[in-house]
């Protein structure tokens, strides 16, 4: 009795700190939990008419499908090769970026690359494609036109299916880096400036501070945010992807989220089940990832999720 009339009482005092968690936890709830429930389909030969639970029960027939389908190593592959090539590049350029904006003197340039850096992120992935193609267009690109002031024939760059994966990974870079680094430059501030101090006294060149003292000291978050990164390492940006896509580079372009898209919502079949199944084998290749990193992270005591 004392403890509920105690957390009536905190209830009442606090009210409103209850009613803004209220809105966050109930957008967990109905769009990230819910939905769990429809993933049993995965396992059923799922029909509308039936519904999910008068729908046949069938197994593991759908995993195996996906498994031993003709794409699978083809779309994995394309996937992991697009996944791991988006993190190798993308991860450091957040850091770079925020260590150089650290040290930069002159607040007015600082704020100009800052704003210069962060306006991309909130550019329509629409748009960044658009701005892609239009530079790299056969005939009309400035790329092209460059080249070919230079005596270099034009070159279809989407239509090269080499090209796919640096188009792709460097503009998204060019893209998000800014924003990115956002969280670095706060966890550049909280870094005792004392430290600074005294490797400045002692002769400490910027670079020498940098790798002595800013590095350690950003390490903790830069292992988190790795670690977030690995979680998703299968979740390549599906829109950007599909809007790159055409014909001639279809061999590369082609990752789990598109084939989920097409054989799920395009396919003039659609096949709910088997598209949930290969959503479904992709999460927990995710969580296993997830939780290895985090293991790994760990063991180095440098910090982890949990």
């Amino acid at each position: 009795m004392l403890s509920g009339y105690m957390f009536k009482k905190r209830l009442v005092r606090s009210w409103q700190l209850y009613v803004l968690m209220a809105l966050p936890f109930l957008y967990l709830i109905l769009f990230k939990y819910v939905p769990i429930y429809g993933a049993q389909i995965a396992f059923k030969n799922f029909t509308v008419t039936k519904g999910i639970w008068g729908s046949d029960w069938v197994g593991l027939k759908h995993f195996d499908r996906f498994v031993h389908s003709y794409d699978f190593w083809r779309i994995l592959r394309n996937t992991l090769i697009l996944s791991f090539y988006n993190l190798a590049a993308g991860f450091p350029f957040p850091i770079l970026l925020a260590l150089g904006l650290n040290y930069l003197k002159s607040v007015r340039f600082r704020r100009i690359v800052q704003m210069v850096t962060y306006a991309p992120h909130f550019i329509s992935i629409v748009v960044i494609v658009g701005i892609v193609k239009e530079l790299l267009d056969p005939r009309t690109g400035i790329l092209n036109k460059l080249l070919g002031f230079l005596g270099i024939a034009p070159i279809n760059f989407m239509g090269e299916i080499s090209y796919f994966s640096s188009l792709y990974v460097w503009s998204d870079v060019w893209q998000h880096a800014g924003f990115n680094c956002i969280i670095f430059l706060a966890a550049l501030a909280s870094i005792d400036p004392s430290l600074h101090e005294a490797a400045v006294m002692d002769g400490a060149s910027k670079l020498r501070r940098m790798w002595h003292i800013d590095l350690p000291g950003i390490m903790p978050m830069a292992i988190i945010v790795l670690i977030l990164n690995t979680g998703h390492i299968l979740d390549v940006g599906f829109e950007k992807v599909l809007l790159m896509q055409n014909p001639i580079n279809l061999k590369a372009s082609e990752i789990i989220d598109t084939y989920v898209y097409k054989v799920g919502l395009t396919s003039q079949v659609a096949n709910y089940s088997y598209s949930t199944a290969i959503g479904l084998f992709k999460s927990i290749i995710n969580l296993i990832l997830l939780l290895t990193v985090n293991k790994i992270a760990q063991k180095t005591k440098q910090g982890s999720l949990w």
